[in-house]
């Protein structure tokens, strides 16, 4: 019986997807739900698997089509099985003769056999057909043949991060001062964050305040209480919990933070739907705790690493990243000192967590060391004003440098 595959019906806020790649090719042996496609999005990937086992017999649209909600995909014929290769029609005799022929003349082979393997043509992932295109790009410009990477990606797949691994661990050079160029064009995912960071920039009236915070009392919180944490919780404890909470209670105090604006109206939220910035390989996006405000440390870790795991896998969904009242985006993973986060819209504001450095404080009178960090809050001037903005920092950098606060809901 043949089953159709088709594009899940997708939410309204999505008009259509991408194919991104097909893991199986017609006439491939399939297994209910097993993987058969890659859809991407404006905001996510979307795999869709096979509802039956059986045979792929036919694709409907090749990589890079253009679908929407509902349309064929492929067909696959339930309960069939692939197609055996014949037997070869040789007998054991026969092989035993070729096999002494084959002995007979390998040294002579060998010369020949390596003509043959040089005028064989690349691989498919040699010739970079399977790679994206910044791993593409970068394969090209370090002279690397991709098929002699390991992938740390996606099902395997060799991430530009691998290859420049490769390139500087195995002391892989550029292949004869290769000037390489690739146009490729965006993904969607990258044109959409890229649509809607000039959204941000043309729609509203930017501005960024600052402020530094002493982070010893959460560092020293988390070395007293992070193994029973984890053994009560099964997670460790994070730095982004404690500014969640913080930020949360922040918002509380300060909604017009926590506000949209909408046409000439300003809509309150009385709730804290908080974003949190997580970077894939394709692109950063923004899961949201939802009710952030009720979260519990170990529910704001457990939601964290959920979605974590979820973007590196290709596995969020369209409704973890809808929504959202503000956003928490941390560049101090990737040791950035200080930035100015761009507005996440609707939204009004977004915080900026950096990296902590040890710097000279003066404290009653005494310089000393203390690991500081700075951080950064860009909001709507057209409904934030400084003041508020200012408070709001100066808030929760109270609550971090008095993390028991916190914990009273103070």
């Amino acid at each position: 019986m043949s089953t159709e595959i088709k594009v899940p019906v997708l939410p309204e806020s999505v008009s259509d997807a991408t194919i991104a790649t097909w893991h199986k090719k017609p006439g491939d042996t399939v297994s209910r739900d097993e993987n058969l496609v890659d859809l991407e999005t404006d905001k996510v990937v979307l795999e869709v698997p096979s509802p039956v086992d059986g045979v792929l017999k036919e694709i409907k649209f090749d990589s890079g089509a253009t679908v929407t909600s509902e349309q064929v995909l492929a067909i696959v014929e339930a309960g069939a099985a692939a197609e055996k290769p014949k037997d070869d029609a040789k007998s054991k005799s026969d092989a035993k003769a070729d096999k002494k022929n084959d002995e007979a003349t390998t040294a002579e082979a060998k010369p020949v056999q390596a003509k043959a393997e040089a005028a064989k043509p690349a691989s498919k992932s040699a010739a970079g057909n399977d790679l994206p295109p910044g791993a593409r790009f970068t394969a090209a410009k370090e002279g690397i043949d991709p098929s002699q990477v390991e992938g740390t990606g996606r099902r395997g797949a060799v991430t530009k991060e691998d290859l420049l691994n490769y390139a500087k661990n195995a002391g892989v050079g550029k292949a004869g001062g290769n000037r390489a160029e690739e146009r490729v064009p965006m993904t969607r995912m990258r044109a959409r964050i890229a649509e809607r960071l000039m959204l941000s920039k043309n729609s509203t009236a930017m501005l960024t305040s600052s402020n530094e915070v002493n982070m010893k009392a959460v560092m020293d919180m988390r070395k007293a209480q992070g193994e029973a944490f984890k053994n009560a919780y099964g997670i460790k404890l994070g730095f982004m919990s404690f500014f969640v909470k913080a930020a949360a209670n922040a918002l509380q105090r300060y909604p017009l933070v926590n506000a949209s604006v909408d046409g000439n109206d300003i809509i309150y939220h009385g709730y804290s739907d908080i974003s949190i910035a997580v970077s894939t390989d394709k692109g950063l996006v923004t899961p949201v705790l939802r009710n952030a405000e009720s979260m519990g440390f170990a529910e704001v870790e457990q939601a964290i690493d959920g979605y974590a795991k979820a973007a590196r896998e290709g596995g969020l969904k369209l409704e973890d990243l809808q929504g959202g009242t503000f956003t928490i985006t941390n560049g101090g993973t990737f040791g950035s000192l200080f930035s100015t986060p761009i507005i996440n819209p609707p939204q009004s504001a977004i915080l900026g967590m950096h990296a902590i450095k040890e710097r000279a404080i003066v404290e009653n009178g005494q310089v000393v060391a203390a690991p500081m960090m700075y951080i950064a809050l860009s909001y709507d001037h057209r409904i934030i004003d400084g003041k508020d903005a200012v408070l709001f920092l100066v808030d929760i950098k109270n609550q971090l440098e008095n993390p028991h606060r916190m914990l009273l809901g103070m």
